[in-house]
C-alpha cells in the first residue's frame, strides 16, 4: 500500500498516485482528494522506499508506521506536534523504536513521520505492512 503513496518535495502533505501519464504522474491529495500532476522534474519519493536510520540496520517505513500504529492503538497520535519539545518527541521516538540513530535521525524526521501517520490514519489507510504473497497469488 505504501508504494502509490507518494511525498512531494515542496508540496504539503501526502499523495495516492492515480495514474501515469507522459513525463508526470497524476496524484490525489490525501487531504484534500484533488487531483493535480506531478511532474518529473519534482523530487517524489514513495513511502516504500523509505527507511529510517537505527543503531543495526534500517527500518523501512511501513515497520516503523506499524510499531506508531500499535503504540497508539489504530489512533491519531496523540503527541502534539505544535507544542512538543524536542525531547519530548525524541522519547516518543523511543516508545515506537527504541534502537533509533539519535545522531541521524533529526526531530523534523520524527515530527514528518508522527505527521505523515496521522494523514494515513485521517484516510482510512491503516494497513502499512506490505503483502507480497496477495500480489503473487494475484498475479498467477
Amino acid at each position: 500500500m505504501l508504494k502509490t503513496i507518494l511525498s512531494i518535495a515542496g508540496k504539503p502533505g501526502l499523495y495516492k498516485l492515480v495514474s501515469q501519464g507522459r513525463n508526470m504522474l497524476i496524484v490525489e491529495s490525501l487531504v484534500d482528494k484533488k487531483r493535480t500532476p506531478a511532474y518529473g522534474s519534482e523530487k517524489i519519493i514513495s513511502l516504500g522506499d523509505i527507511a529510517m536510520y537505527t543503531d543495526a540496520e534500517d527500518v523501512p517505513l511501513s515497520q516503523v508506521l506499524t510499531a506508531v500504529k500499535r503504540k497508539e492503538n489504530g489512533e491519531v497520535a496523540t503527541i502534539d506536534l505544535k507544542k512538543a519539545s524536542q525531547d519530548e518527541l525524541k522519547a516518543y521516538m523511543a516508545e515506537v523504536l527504541p534502537n533509533f540513530d539519535r545522531d541521524r535521525v533529526h526531530v523534523s524526521d520524527i515530527k514528518k513521520l508522527i505527521s505523515w501517520y496521522n494523514l494515513l490514519i485521517k484516510s482510512g489507510m491503516t494497513d502499512f505492512e506490505e503483502q507480497p504473497e496477495a500480489e503473487d497469488a494475484a498475479e498467477a
